[in-house]
């Protein structure tokens, strides 16, 4: 191997895509048991490696010399083998400090809760120092000399500013783990999630529903490699080239999603997006058509509306297991909130806000096929719609003019 990330497990990984995308060399993902590590490091035969859980302090032993950074923070995720010597790095430090600034958390004067102890938190806790936190704070299960019980982050410490997850609860294939509960901590400003599969973990989306400042933590593992690849091969990449990267890497690991009103352009804008995303283009309606034989009007006669939603969930709980797609959705998907947690774990939820006074009513749409019925439903949604999008559009213009809004916006997401 010449360039490559080790492990304990790596079946979560999106590394090799991302070093891929740079296009400098082929990059391999090799899990270690804890008994090989010493052997592997030892015998020294690759060129450059990333680290991950649970590794990146169990690899210093083994270093010739380690970067003031990492040394102080107390973990490596980056070791380059120069001429049969190992030198340590810590790119994560980078990784974190342009996901905080990207959703522009301001943690000066800040108190700032860690989730974790591992390496990752020990980054996470140097760079909230960086960035002038004046409180930081490490939460574990079992209270230490440097950590605290999250009974006592709880019961003491519920006026934190900012929590960051360094833990493994919520990642891939256990999402349903939230490692905390944020209903106790009412005056937080942002919530970082390490994790980045899925792309939304039950926190992130915890804390948006609180209407809190919240990311996972793709931006930090493409930032990272930047900062791995600069190491490995003493190149730069762009800014333009990292933010290119971590769209691909956004859209082909989840999904684009469109909600709104019916008649308010979610098909057709979509399709025009997916053609510049390169994504494939899926409209739940014409799915749960497919799938049930019939139209949707004959559905509501014949089972009525809770037959219809019971499908449509269906519908959309296979989707949401898929990737690279532009998913349309029917006027009422995000009544359910199951539907909203399937579809935003790895997606990014677009509203179209169209005036319904603009909206036609059609007899296809039984539960918009008149000006009173849209208007009706238009005022009982759009609180709902508001509350579970991570973007809004108003369809004012053009469905072209609106997809070229929206793709500027994603451009900068």
């Amino acid at each position: 191997m010449e360039y490559g990330l080790i492990a304990e497990s790596l079946k979560h990984s999106y590394s090799k895509e991302i070093h891929e995308l740079f296009g400098f060399y082929t990059y391999e993902l090799k899990e270690i048991e804890p008994s090989n590590l010493e052997a592997f490091m030892k015998a020294k035969d690759f060129k450059g490696i990333n680290v991950t859980i649970p590794y990146k302090e169990a690899v210093i032993p083994f270093l010739d010399e380690i970067d003031p950074v990492a040394n102080e923070i107390g973990a490596v995720n980056t070791v380059v083998n120069r001429n049969g010597k190992l030198y340590g790095f810590n790119t994560d430090f980078f990784g974190m400090s342009e996901l905080i600034k990207k959703t522009e958390m301001d943690f000066k004067g800040a108190k700032v809760l860690i989730l974790g102890t591992g390496g990752t938190s020990k980054t996470a806790a140097y760079t909230a120092k960086h960035l002038g936190a004046e409180t930081i704070i490490k939460v574990s299960r079992k209270p230490g000399k440097e950590c605290i019980t999250y009974e006592e982050a709880v019961l003491s410490h519920s006026n934190a500013d900012f929590i960051i997850n360094t833990t493994p609860v919520g990642m891939y294939p256990k999402e349903d783990g939230m490692p905390v509960d944020l209903s106790a901590f009412s005056g937080l400003k942002g919530v970082i999630d390490a994790i980045y599969n899925p792309l939304n973990t039950k926190l992130v989306l915890s804390a948006k529903d609180r209407g809190i400042n919240a990311t996972g933590g793709l931006y930090m593992l493409v930032m990272q490699a930047v900062g791995a690849l600069s190491k490995f091969m003493n190149a730069e990449v762009s800014s333009e080239k990292a933010l290119e990267i971590y769209h691909k890497i956004l859209f082909s690991k989840g999904n684009l999603i469109l909600t709104g009103m019916p008649g308010s352009g979610k098909s057709t804008v979509g399709k025009l997006l997916a053609e510049r995303f390169s994504l494939d283009f899926i409209d739940t309606d014409e799915e749960i058509v497919r799938r049930e034989g019939r139209e949707i009007k004959d559905i509501f006669e014949t089972d009525g509306e809770a037959y219809f939603r019971n499908v449509e969930s269906d519908v959309i709980l296979s989707l949401s297991k898929e990737k690279n797609k532009l998913i349309s959705t029917g006027g009422g998907a995000v009544l359910r909130p199951c539907n909203v947690e399937n579809l935003r774990k790895n997606g990014t939820v677009v509203f179209l806000d169209r005036d319904p006074s603009e909206i036609t009513p059609t007899n296809d749409r039984p539960l918009a096929d008149n000006c009173d019925k849209v208007m009706r439903l238009y005022r009982e949604r759009l609180p709902i719609y508001k509350k579970n999008m991570d973007i809004e559009v108003i369809v004012k213009d053009s469905p072209e003019a609106v997809a070229d809004e929206i793709g500027r916006i994603i451009d900068a997401y």
